[in-house]
């Protein structure tokens, strides 16, 4: 995968605690969420901060993409066995990003894509792959740059990963493959209305259920920005009202 990546990013890599990193990894995950645009695109190493998650955190997860995989009539997803801490996971692809308004009315991606747009920007993630062993190491706030010598050894372990229903976001401009950035499908969206998907009890349990893990998870731990915990922190009514987000930087 060749990075076109911009500025002082080589090798960039983001610390995201768990259950949520390694649901990005195994491509479970296809938009991670936060309260500013990526500075990126290209590849993104993903790496697991060092607090273990509680089990509620990682069934309420679980549950909530389950519920959102069902939207689009997938039944059968294969979750992590284990989720590791402090160590560097694997990469995604990050092709875009776009305002969560856009994404929630964006019908050219899957319907259960929409209900991942929970926070004011949404990276938009494809071609996941996983390190076959994961490398112990330690993680920083924002997108940082792997070391040389992590990165040297990390790049010959890959192994690619088919999610249970991967996405391919188009561009805007075929040609730019920058097109698909904040604003870009704003001029398509205008006079639509707000996505609405009709929520089945199951459903609206999932995303209470997933909002309270990641809203939990981030007032115990306050070393790294609560969007860390995943995209469904502060949006589960997203398709109902774009303007309510939770500042993920303190």
């Amino acid at each position: 995968m060749e990075s076109r990546n911009g500025g002082n990013y080589k090798n960039p890599c983001l610390t995201m605690h768990q259950p949520w990193a390694s649901l990005l990894v195994y491509g479970i995950k296809r938009v991670e969420g936060r309260s500013w645009p990526s500075p990126i695109r290209g590849r993104l190493w993903i790496h697991a901060a060092s607090k273990v998650p509680e089990p509620e955190a990682i069934k309420a997860m679980e549950d909530f993409y389950r519920e959102i995989y069902a939207v689009n009539g997938i039944m059968d997803i294969k979750f992590p066995e284990h989720y590791p801490v402090s160590r560097l996971l694997g990469c995604v692809e990050v092709v875009g990003c776009v305002k969560c308004e856009e994404l929630v009315c964006w019908e050219e991606v899957p319907e259960g894509v929409r209900l991942e747009g929970q926070t004011d920007f949404c990276w938009l993630c494809e071609n996941p792959e996983k390190l076959i062993i994961p490398f112990e190491m330690r993680g920083f706030q924002r997108v940082y740059n792997l070391e040389r010598k992590i990165y040297d050894a990390a790049v010959r372990g890959l192994s690619r990963v088919k999610g249970p229903l991967p996405v391919k976001f188009p561009l805007p401009d075929p040609r730019d493959p920058f097109s698909l950035k904040p604003g870009s499908l704003t001029s398509n969206l205008i006079g639509s209305k707000p996505y609405e998907v009709e929520k089945p009890p199951n459903l609206s349990a999932a995303i209470a259920g997933a909002r309270t893990a990641a809203t939990q998870f981030s007032k115990r731990d306050r070393s790294y920005p609560s969007s860390m915990s995943g995209d469904v922190l502060n949006c589960s009514e997203a398709s109902q009202s774009m303007n309510n987000s939770t500042e993920d930087e303190r």
